[in-house]
């Protein structure tokens, strides 16, 4: 009798506390997902209606306005498609190149291992500051060039140390009988390197796709003469700050003509529109990598 007392005792508290577990994680889903089902119903909103308040995760007055009005705008095609293939070839290229640094760094024949390891772990704390960076992007000609949106970025060094702690989780047998069938250094590292670290390299691809399709600071200081090289965010951004086709307060739309209020866009509803169109490419991309990011960050994090 005392044992099933304490049976039923014990599953009480377990039911207790999966049920606190559930509601605790219930809460953390809605505060997680609300701010960007706001912005996303804001986005979706009518001006006039948005400057009213109180919408929270569905819009009060569905419309296509908001999106509809930032496409107006000059470049932005060409931003677009600047952008993706910036993303998409600054990707490759620095996968590719983190992982070749990393995979020598990795070997324990490699005599400067310990050196250059350092001199990488430097440069995440220490840099040459912002002039100094754009003399030498000048002084290699990248001004106004479409390399410079590659080069500057083709190895970062929080990726390689990812990278290398990874293979160094690899058992170097397997390296070592690629060598006795005949097997060179280049094979090694595409044959059975890369295979192998495909966790770790989606993990770094998402963080430097990320990084790509965001950045618009290296637009603004090197190519904002050449609306040929402009990119999406620095487009959006450009479009962000010359918003000023209203005011958020109510008042200021009562001497407003009929026309006006027509074609009244709020900024409150243009920076909505904007948050969405740059976060909808992430989100689409990253349910393919989802499974290999969290491999990846964890995989070689812990070594034996």
């Amino acid at each position: 009798m005392r044992r099933n007392k304490s049976l039923s005792k014990s599953n009480g508290t377990d039911r207790l506390f999966d049920w606190f577990i559930y509601i605790y994680l219930i809460l953390i889903s809605i505060v997680t997902l609300y701010p960007f089902l706001n912005v996303l119903a804001i986005s979706f909103n009518e001006s006039i209606d948005t400057v009213r308040g109180g919408i929270h995760i569905w819009p009060r007055s569905f419309t296509l306005d908001n999106y509809v009005e930032i496409f107006k705008y000059d470049n932005l095609i060409t931003g677009f498609i600047n952008s993706t293939t910036r993303t998409i070839i600054g990707t490759i290229l620095g996968v590719i190149s983190s992982a070749m640094v990393a995979y020598t760094l990795s070997r324990a024949d490699f005599q400067g291992r310990k050196l250059f390891s350092t001199i990488i772990v430097l440069t995440m704390y220490f840099s040459g500051g912002l002039i100094p960076g754009y003399m030498l992007i000048r002084d290699l000609g990248l001004i106004n060039s479409y390399m410079v949106y590659i080069l500057p970025g083709l190895v970062n060094a929080f990726n390689i140390i990812i990278v290398r702690s990874f293979i160094d989780g690899i058992p170097y047998a397997l390296q070592e009988s690629a060598k006795i069938d005949g097997a060179n250094d280049f094979m090694i590292f595409w044959k059975i390197i890369m295979p192998l670290c495909k966790p770790v390299l989606a993990t770094i691809a998402l963080f430097v796709a990320v990084m790509h399709w965001n950045s618009w600071f290296d637009t603004y200081l090197y190519n904002s003469m050449n609306e040929n090289l402009t990119t999406l965010q620095y487009e959006l951004m450009k479009i962000l700050q010359n918003t000023s086709v209203g005011s958020t307060d109510p008042n200021a739309m009562k001497g407003m003509t009929a026309d006006q209020l027509k074609t009244f866009v709020s900024p409150e509803s243009i920076k909505m529109a904007i948050s969405v169109v740059t976060i909808v490419p992430i989100l689409v991309v990253y349910p393919f990598v989802q499974k290999y990011f969290v491999q990846g960050m964890t995989l070689g994090a812990v070594k034996s």
